[in-house]
């Protein structure tokens, strides 16, 4: 381990009294604030490149070769996800996550060198060095997550992590509701600085360098807000703090563990995380099967696509306020249980499904069936997070949260959403497509069932 990323050791703890109380409630927000602002700022630097696909046809490059550039970008968050989930485990989140966060947008600016100075001339090369660009892009945006959750459940106890979970989550939205404004206002605010008259090439600072050197500002407020533990600032640990102690906790679990630990004693030997990780798998094909391919059902049932687009922003918003409702339901209604508001939320979800495949041709019908889907697919995607976080020990938690994002973007995504829908759906028409995200909802709740009583326990 890099001296720089190694966990800072424990202080001397502070006295009990009011003035540690008033450190812990100002250093819990500030490192909260580190962990939301750290997290957006991944998304300013993560799927850029399928914004600027439409700008590259006219410089000569075709859809097939830069779908290729793009799939690579997912393939490595899953694996990075899971792999730097255990590096993260024994890091510094104050110093891993600005490090990947920089790392990530190096290299999105990078991405104006295939493009620019290679270009279609050389296609080849053009295509693998994006090929290279895009996948560490994903790889790097891997570490984001892990410190984040690393940070959670040393800063918050179980009784209140799915509440500061699901405000955290939003993150993510808000951080990929500014890249379409950056891309436009970056192109027009800095593209003649760079271009000159050349106007069809102002998307390349719109798109990947002004995002990116935001990006970097970000990482740098992270790291001067974010702290890796209480204890590594003289306070007691969470639990000791809020005398909030969840069943499986230990002392040793206060301790950086080895990776041989982390893997074979806390989470590859867990039949739970398991049980959740394949939840997680079918959550995200429903997921990523409504919200990616709403725009081309839409169409061929002849809605317009601006309408679809506007359909597949109601999607997207409704997540907002579905994930703080699930998050707080978790905690306030059910005490920290995660898996039985996961499964009603599921099976609303297929409610909505089934609304949509009936009246798909309907409009106005379509879009609350995909506000419901959306408002109600996405607190279950924050659940299995923070319940990944909640059945392995606090340094363990990075790498079974990875487990269950590999599986959540790897098979979920890359492979049933993606793959399976898109080939279904052409050799045996929509309507399969719908059975198979409703299969997908009933094996989604199948899965966290097995983990319902055990959890209450």
């Amino acid at each position: 381990m890099l001296k720089f990323l190694r966990q800072p050791a424990f202080k001397d703890e502070l006295p009990a009294g009011p003035e540690t109380d008033g450190k812990y409630k100002s250093m819990r927000l500030q490192v909260f604030l580190g962990a939301f602002i750290g997290y957006a700022g991944f998304y300013l630097v993560r799927k850029n490149f399928s914004m600027a696909i439409p700008a590259l046809a006219p410089l000569g490059f075709e859809k097939t070769e830069l779908g290729i550039v793009l799939s690579m970008n997912a393939v490595a968050y899953a694996l990075s996800k899971f792999l730097m989930g255990s590096v993260s485990d024994r890091s510094n989140a104050r110093t891993f996550l600005p490090l990947g966060l920089i790392l990530a947008a190096i290299s999105m600016a990078f991405m104006i060198v295939p493009i620019r100075w290679i270009g279609a001339e050389h296609k080849l090369l053009a295509i693998v060095v994006m090929a290279v660009l895009n996948f560490l892009v994903g790889w790097f945006n891997g570490m984001g997550w892990p410190p984040c959750g690393r940070v959670m459940t040393h800063w918050f106890s179980v009784s209140e992590r799915g509440t500061m979970m699901s405000i955290w989550n939003c993150a993510h939205n808000v951080g990929g509701a500014l890249v379409g404004p950056m891309a436009t206002y970056g192109a027009a605010w800095f593209g003649s600085w760079f271009y000159g008259a050349h106007t069809e090439l102002y998307f390349l600072i719109g798109t990947f360098i002004f995002p990116a050197a935001v990006a970097v500002f970000i990482a740098l407020l992270a790291y001067i807000l974010l702290r890796d533990t209480p204890q590594s600032c003289g306070l007691p640990s969470i639990e000791k703090w809020r005398n909030d102690y969840p069943n499986n906790y230990s002392e040793e679990h206060e301790q950086t563990l080895s990776t041989k630990e982390i893997f074979f004693k806390y989470v590859l030997n867990n039949k739970f995380l398991w049980y959740i990780a394949l939840a997680n798998a079918f959550v995200y094909m429903v997921r990523y099967g409504c919200l990616d391919w709403a725009p081309t059902i839409l169409t061929e049932k002849g809605i317009d696509l601006k309408s679809a687009g506007w359909a597949y922003f109601a999607y997207e918003f409704a997540a907002i306020p579905g994930t703080l409702i699930c998050g707080w339901l978790s905690d306030k209604l059910f005490h920290g249980r995660r898996a039985l508001p996961t499964m009603l939320f599921m099976a609303l979800v297929a409610v909505f499904i089934g609304l949509y495949w009936a009246f798909s041709d309907n409009l106005t019908i379509v879009i609350i069936a995909l506000i419901g889907i959306g408002f109600f697919i996405y607190g279950p995607v924050m659940l299995i997070g923070v319940q990944a976080l909640d059945l392995a020990p606090k340094n363990a938690s990075g790498t079974a949260a990875g487990l269950t994002g590999f599986f959540g973007y790897f098979f979920g995504t890359a492979i049933l959403a993606n793959v399976v829908i898109g080939a279904v759906a052409q050799a045996a028409g929509w309507n399969w497509t719908f059975a198979l995200l409703l299969g997908a909802c009933m094996m989604a709740i199948l899965f966290m069932g097995l983990t319902y009583k055990a959890e209450r326990k």
